[in-house]
């Protein structure tokens, strides 16, 4: 666990004074633009003019500082990591690296649409259940249903 000496808070495993409250504005997310070139290619086992490379061919597009530098998050560095493993390990050129990370995004697009939508039927679902049963209470209860499976036959004598 943590110690004072490796300036961790004891039995968290965090730095003194980490941000933990997820709404906190300071807090750094997976997509937050925070590590420089130098240590996204160390990060990632590649070299910064590799990482310039795949930036002009739009396999990882990092965001920029204020002054126009490279700033990469952790969701970029895993990205870099996976371009180098398809490339390495799989033997795709960087052309089709380009397109699986295309629709890979894209499936990730349509996952959320999807879930968007289901809501939304849940929703539209909710509010169904709920007119029809306001429309049920509105019945008068002098009202008797009727089960139209059987049929009724009234006999009516011939008048003479």
């Amino acid at each position: 666990m943590g110690s004072a000496r490796d300036g961790r808070a004891r039995g968290t495993g965090l730095p003194p004074g980490a941000v933990t409250d997820p709404a906190d504005p300071r807090r750094i997310g997976p997509d937050s633009p925070v590590f420089v070139i130098s240590v996204a290619a160390q990060l990632s086992g590649l070299h910064a003019q590799t990482l310039r490379g795949y930036d002009r061919l739009g396999l990882v597009s990092p965001g920029r500082s204020a002054g126009g530098g490279r700033r990469y998050s952790a969701r970029d560095i895993a990205l870099l990591r996976e371009v180098q493993r398809l490339s390495q390990e799989e033997g795709v050129n960087l052309a089709g690296i380009k397109r699986i990370i295309e629709l890979e995004q894209l499936v990730d697009e349509l996952h959320a649409r999807v879930e968007e939508l289901s809501a939304q039927l849940d929703e539209a679902r909710q509010a169904a259940e709920q007119a029809a049963a306001t429309v049920h209470r509105s019945y008068r209860r002098d009202l008797v249903p009727v089960d139209q499976r059987h049929q009724i036959v009234v006999w009516h004598p011939p008048t003479s």
